[in-house]
């Protein structure tokens, strides 16, 4: 299997309800480092497994819909505790959304499977892995 992967990085805030979250219940902020890896079987026609430049730029566009944003105030996080781990799959099926659009090109189609890890710090991250 061939990967490639592009990192990008977001700022926001939000809190979380539920005892086991103690502190963080508060409203606070979260800077993630934040990897995006496309994979596949094969490599395209280019030998490639997607162009790193498009992968880059649209993993850009998904984190600007969230950088700077206090997420308990937007209507799509509605009720939901935004863990490292849940926002991991936002951004992987919005960015699955865009590699299905054509967003990357034709060829990206063909890639199978896309990881997204967001690090937290240097000792903690969570990803979130699905098949494309």
């Amino acid at each position: 299997m061939f990967s490639v992967t592009v990192r990008d990085h977001m700022m926001l805030a939000h809190s979380f309800r539920g005892e086991v979250f103690g502190p963080a219940q508060r409203l606070h902020g979260a800077t993630y480092v934040v990897d995006a890896t496309f994979r596949r079987a094969t490599l395209d026609a280019d030998n490639i497994v997607v162009d790193i430049g498009r992968a880059a730029e649209e993993l850009r566009a998904v984190l600007a819909q969230l950088n700077y944003r206090n997420l308990d105030d937007e209507a799509a996080f509605a009720g939901m505790n935004t863990s490292t781990e849940a926002l991991a799959q936002v951004v992987a099926d919005r960015l699955a959304d865009r590699v299905h659009a054509g967003a990357l090109g034709d060829a990206a189609r063909a890639v199978e499977g896309l990881a997204v890890t967001l690090h937290e710090s240097h000792v903690a991250w969570a990803s979130y892995e699905r098949p494309l």
